[in-house]
């Protein structure tokens, strides 16, 4: 009996995956040209309600009496829509983890990954790592790196609070990114 074996190599929208896909496309890469890319979404971190979609997975002995909640670590998988509104259309997810950082301010570490579902950036990411004080108006968080498309990518993510419930937590958050990535 003679026996075939396929592999299929996946694909994030047109980008190779795989460590010699990887590597092909580094070779390529000092003749690449950058481009900006700009985003405009909205992220809405539930935490109450049937689905939250933030959870508390751990907290310090003094998180209660903090007026920041200091020490309070909450992980999350919050959709990314066009609009503000909860049914509007999803492009993606906010996926990672946040934390109170600070003693004095309501200010989150945030570990995310931004996962696009849909379009032609479908199956890469964006990944952010940086402070959002909450109640400032604007927050800036760097882009750290992405995948897929947005391999090596860097730039900015710029957070303002669109909606947020003083009393369940739940929030609805309006970012604006400016991405700077390679276009191989």
């Amino acid at each position: 009996m003679l026996c075939f074996i396929v592999i299929v190599m996946p694909k994030t929208q047109g980008v190779e995956l795989g460590p010699k896909a990887v590597e092909k496309w580094f070779k390529k890469l000092p003749y690449a040209k950058q481009k900006v890319t700009k985003f405009h979404f909205y992220f809405h971190d539930t935490l109450t309600g049937k689905n939250p979609t933030a959870v508390t997975i751990a907290q310090s002995n003094m998180t209660a009496k903090s007026p920041t909640f200091f020490g309070s670590v909450s992980m999350m998988d919050d959709p990314l829509t066009v609009g503000p509104e909860p049914n509007s259309t999803i492009i993606g997810r906010a996926q990672g983890i946040y934390g109170s950082a600070d003693q004095n301010e309501a200010s989150l570490l945030m570990n995310l990954n931004f996962v696009f579902t849909t379009g032609k950036y479908n199956g890469s990411t964006l990944s952010v790592l940086g402070r959002n004080p909450v109640f400032h108006q604007y927050r800036e968080m760097p882009i750290t790196g992405g995948s897929g498309v947005f391999r090596l990518a860097r730039g900015i993510a710029t957070a303002k609070t669109y909606w947020f419930n003083t009393t369940s937590g739940d929030a609805v958050v309006e970012y604006n990114v400016v991405v700077l990535h390679y276009d191989i």
